[in-house]
């Protein structure tokens, strides 16, 4: 089992070579890590093309939904898109934002940013800026945004208790977020949550549903909803490079189920009680 800091280095590693990759070369990829099934980008990625703000250049094919359609950004928002890749989510926020929101993405990886931020100057976007940090330790003050958006990365993140307290810390009050995300039912063979190409790849890194809701409610979020839920499908090809054929049989015909949801869910307007993380205590 690698430490947090393993998993960290990991996905920064994969995640800075998928950067200086073209979307073409992603897509046929494991959500860009590793090649494999030419088919695969049908497992995870939504198309943006029709999505107002949608620029092809930030788009590397990288998520599992389409959260900004279910976000309700509104005029003159201020928006935090956490692992904000090439910027896709954050100029599709910023068409619904307008010139008077602001856009924040928040990277991990150097190479993300660099990429986010050329893409914003040919853009000529003022009001769209990048980040790089931790989204364990966000580098955001407390009450900042009205609207907190995130594709397919809180699966790469080993601690999400963390992440949701610090969503929580920089919301500002009656602020909100949609999110989406890999979760689970049932387990993972053991192989394949092993496998460092199955966590940069958004699998292996998720947790079980119920365990990724619950995460939400005691962290103090309320209105929790799940706007979108589909089944992901691993295709065969990807799978037998890690499970021999007794092993795949049983994983198919097993009550694992791996799901891409799109969640929605509110920080009170008023806080009655201090939420660890919250900015409260």
């Amino acid at each position: 089992m690698k430490t947090e800091a393993e998993i960290k280095e990991l996905v920064r590693q994969k995640y800075s070579e998928i950067a200086l990759q073209d979307k073409t070369t992603n897509e046929s990829s494991c959500c860009g890590a590793g090649g494999c099934s030419t088919e695969v980008y049908n497992i995870m990625t939504d198309d943006y093309t029709d999505l107002k703000g949608y620029n092809p250049d930030a788009d590397l094919g990288l998520g599992c939904g389409l959260p900004t359609q279910f976000a309700v950004i509104k005029k003159g928002d201020v928006v935090i898109d956490l692992g904000s890749g090439a910027g896709n989510d954050c100029f599709v926020a910023r068409s619904e934002a307008g010139e008077s929101g602001k856009i924040i993405g928040i990277d991990f990886t150097e190479a993300m940013i660099n990429k986010a931020r050329q893409n914003a100057e040919n853009l000529g976007f003022n009001n769209v800026e990048f980040r790089q940090g931790d989204i364990e330790h966000m580098p955001v003050t407390s009450n900042t945004a009205d609207v907190v958006v995130s594709n397919c990365v809180l699966n790469l993140v080993p601690n999400k208790d963390k992440v949701f307290k610090e969503i929580f810390r920089v919301l500002k009050p009656g602020g909100h977020f949609s999110i989406s995300d890999v979760v689970l039912s049932g387990n993972l063979p053991e192989k394949l949550k092993n496998a460092a190409e199955m966590y940069a790849g958004c699998v292996s890194g998720a947790i079980q549903k119920e365990t990724y809701l619950e995460l939400i409610k005691i962290n103090g979020f309320t209105d929790m909803r799940i706007q979108k839920e589909k089944p992901i499908i691993i295709p065969d090809d990807i799978l037998q490079n890690y499970l021999s054929a007794e092993e795949l049989s049983a994983f198919k015909s097993g009550n694992t189920g791996i799901f891409s949801i799109s969640v929605y869910a509110a920080k009170p307007e008023q806080v009655v009680a201090c939420v660890p993380g919250g900015g409260c205590c």
